[in-house]
């Protein structure tokens, strides 16, 4: 868990993706549509990818990617992403961990 936390640590959005993942790109462009600019980790284009996807088992993500963290927070895959916009959540969590200022 050590690389991944390195990875999230102030920073207010991070996504663990692959380059063939559509939904990761579509969770991309809604928060880039909010105002947010996430750090995008593509898990298939870097060197320890396989190691921080076990690490992110090991911190209870059992989906596919997208990974989604706000505010240094596992959110989940883009169906709790979507879930936080249905219900209102998404905008203040957005802002609570910096990523939008309005």
């Amino acid at each position: 868990m050590d690389v991944v936390n390195s990875m999230i640590q102030e920073k207010p959005v991070v996504i663990f993706s692959k380059s063939s993942c559509c939904m990761s790109h579509s969770i991309e462009s809604l928060m880039r549509g909010f105002g947010a600019n996430p750090t995008i980790y593509q898990l298939d284009q870097i060197p320890n990818g396989q190691q921080i996807e076990r690490e992110l088992v090991v911190m209870g993500f059992r989906h596919s990617v997208p990974a989604v963290f706000i505010g240094q927070q596992l959110i989940g895959n883009e169906r709790q992403v979507m879930s936080l916009l249905v219900q209102n959540q998404l905008v203040p969590l957005l802002k609570q961990a910096g990523a939008i200022w309005i």
